[in-house]
């Protein structure tokens, strides 16, 4: 797939057996894979549903997947057929870590909890990220992005900022629980080098979602005061937004005291600086509304570029609202060459994003364009000695 082919990353020698489907699982054992595990994704006969989700050149083979499976390969197995169920747990003797995104009772119907797999394995971790925490009454309820970002407060965050209940334009709790699960197998693999101990790793997407929110939205209520409490106000106000100007936008974040003073310099404001309003940062955040108003109005009278010049003179924080499409060419992506040009052995030329983390000593790898359906299944069968040579147990379509 590339030269990095070669390279080693910090989880080389780790196998995990990948069991999940759509956004969240798959985000999680892709940076798996990218930092060197052997990922072997284990897809029922129709293959994962995304698969045929957006653009393709050819069938099952998505822009979609193809973003959120690299570095994996791919095994069919019929998990409700005998045999198939027999060969994954072939896998499972052979793996460090399991990772699926079922609701509990639907892995227990298919032989696969973790009380099934530790008795198989005993070192495995058997990591899930399900809807919600068994103990509570949702435990059964399935659970998307959609569904979590209105659970979790996210849609009602949009509502108080911009009057309108909009989702985020992204899959954003998939993604951020997907990180948040591939964090968390990392930490049990490091207890599992120090006390060979295998465990259940759950990432419920609810309650981390509501984690997230709430680090900087419980506010007042940390102080177990009213609800009316609750939220960050500058982070609500309407007026945070990238502020027009006369033929854009401009994103500008000035935080401490020397950096408004140095705004109120650069926007030909200097005696805000001496407003008992606007001079300190207890104050400011409680006349937060009236100032970004203030700093809105005059950023209206240059150009965005201009303003990018005054502002970096000044050292006030500042950047640009790039579209998608902008991203392609700017100079910082540019110069560290974010996205990498590959060719894929059916798909042909792709373009993908780079790994964002960096090892200076086990850097991760692009090793490998993500598969086709059972691409991988002889491999694998002759690899862990599979019963049977059937397309559900993992032998050639």
């Amino acid at each position: 797939m590339s030269g990095d082919a070669e390279l080693a990353g910090p989880l080389s020698g780790i196998r995990v057996v990948d069991l999940t489907a759509m956004v969240l699982g798959p985000v999680a054992t892709q940076i798996l894979g990218d930092m060197g595990a052997d990922v072997i994704k284990v897809e029922p006969p129709d293959g994962d549903p995304m698969r045929q989700v957006g653009p393709a050149r050819s069938a099952g083979m998505s822009a979609f997947f193809i973003n959120m499976n690299r570095n994996k390969r791919s095994v069919v197995l019929d998990l409700k057929d005998p045999t198939g169920h027999a060969n994954f747990l072939r896998l499972v003797r052979n793996a460090d870590v399991v990772v699926h995104n079922m609701r509990p009772a639907a892995a227990q119907r298919l032989g696969i909890s973790y009380a099934d797999l530790v008795q198989c394995n005993p070192r495995i971790i058997c990591a899930l990220a399900p809807g919600f925490r068994a103990a509570g009454p949702y435990a059964a309820r399935p659970a998307y992005d959609d569904i979590i970002q209105g659970a979790s407060g996210l849609v009602a965050m949009n509502v108080r900022a911009t009057g309108e209940a909009r989702y985020m334009p992204t899959a954003f709790a998939d993604k951020l629980v997907g990180h948040v699960l591939a964090s968390a197998i990392g930490m049990a693999l490091f207890h599992r080098e120090r006390t060979e101990q295998g465990q259940e790793v759950i990432v419920p997407m609810f309650e981390t979602m509501v984690a997230f929110n709430m680090l900087d939205h419980l506010y007042g209520g940390t102080f177990a005061q009213t609800a009316e409490a609750v939220g960050y106000p500058r982070l609500l106000s309407p007026h945070r937004r990238p502020y027009p100007t006369s033929d854009g936008h401009i994103c500008v974040m000035a935080h401490t005291d020397e950096q408004w003073r140095r705004l109120f310099v650069a926007i030909g404001r200097p005696e805000l600086a001496h407003d008992p309003r606007y001079a300190r940062l207890a104050p400011r955040t409680e006349n937060l509304q009236d100032l970004l108003l203030i700093v809105t109005e005059r950023m209206s009278t240059r150009t965005t570029a201009e303003w990018q010049a005054a502002l970096d003179i000044a050292d006030v924080p500042n950047g640009p609202v790039n579209k998608l499409e902008d991203l392609f060419t700017d100079p910082q992506l540019r110069a560290t060459g974010f996205f990498r040009h590959l060719d894929h052995p059916t798909e042909g030329a792709l373009l993908t994003p780079d790994i964002p983390v960096e090892f200076s000593a086990s850097p991760g790898a692009l090793r490998h364009a993500a598969p086709s359906l059972g691409e991988n299944n002889n491999e694998i069968a002759r690899q862990f000695g599979f019963v049977d040579a059937g397309p559900t147990a993992g032998a050639s379509r």
